[in-house]
C-alpha cells in the first residue's frame, strides 16, 4: 500500500496525491513531443510508456514520498501536470524534485508555484538536507524554473539515455534563508 502524501494549495494551485485518476491525462501529456522533448522515457512504444506510468502511479517510493497532480483552482477537474519528490531515479540516495506540465500551462509560473510547497513540504516536514533537479541543458524552461526556486548549478549529472544533463541543488539550510522560515 502507498503511504499517505498531503494535499497542498497554493494562491492559483491544487495540488494532491498522483493517482489512476490521472492515467490518461498524463498519458497524453507524455505522447506531446514537446513536453517530452528533454525527458528520457518510453515515450514511442505504447505498451512500455502505459507500463512505466501505471508502475510510477501505483509505486510506493516510502513515506513521504511520490507525486502530486497539479489542478487550477478555477477548473478543478483540469490536470495541469504533476510534480515529484522521490529518490533520484526511483532509487536513491540523492531526492529528487522534478515537474512535468502540458504545454498549455507553460509559461504562466505553475511549475515555480507547484514546487514551492513541495520544497517546504520536503525541508521542514520530510527534514531533507537537500534535494536535487537534473535536468537537460536545453531544457530552459526547467532550468528557469530551478533558478527562481533557488536550486544552484553544481555541476554536470552525466549521460542519461545519450542526453547531458546538468545537476542543480538545494540544501535545507539555503531553503531556510531564501523563504525565511
Amino acid at each position: 500500500m502507498k503511504p499517505h502524501l498531503p494535499t497542498f494549495d497554493t494562491p492559483r494551485l491544487l495540488l494532491r496525491p498522483r493517482s489512476m485518476a490521472e492515467f490518461d491525462a498524463c498519458l497524453a501529456m507524455d505522447r506531446d513531443p514537446q513536453v517530452t522533448q528533454y525527458v528520457v522515457g518510453p515515450w514511442h512504444d505504447p505498451q512500455a510508456h502505459e507500463r512505466f506510468l501505471t508502475e510510477r502511479i501505483q509505486r510506493s517510493f516510502g513515506p513521504g514520498f511520490g507525486y502530486w497532480s497539479i489542478f487550477a483552482k478555477d477548473a478543478p477537474a483540469s490536470f495541469l501536470g504533476w510534480i515529484l519528490l522521490i529518490p533520484a531515479d526511483g532509487v536513491g540516495p540523492d531526492i529528487e524534485i522534478g515537474w512535468r506540465l502540458n504545454r498549455a500551462a507553460w509559461g504562466r509560473g505553475y511549475a515555480t508555484e507547484a514546487a514551492t510547497p513541495i520544497l517546504e513540504y520536503a525541508f521542514t516536514q520530510m527534514r531533507l538536507q537537500q534535494v536535487i533537479a537534473d535536468i537537460h541543458p536545453q531544457n530552459i524552461g526547467s532550468v528557469r524554473v530551478a533558478e527562481k526556486l533557488g536550486l544552484k548549478f553544481v555541476g554536470d549529472a552525466g549521460i542519461h539515455a545519450d542526453a547531458p544533463y546538468r545537476s542543480y541543488r538545494m540544501t535545507q539550510d539555503e531553503f531556510l534563508a531564501r523563504y525565511g522560515i
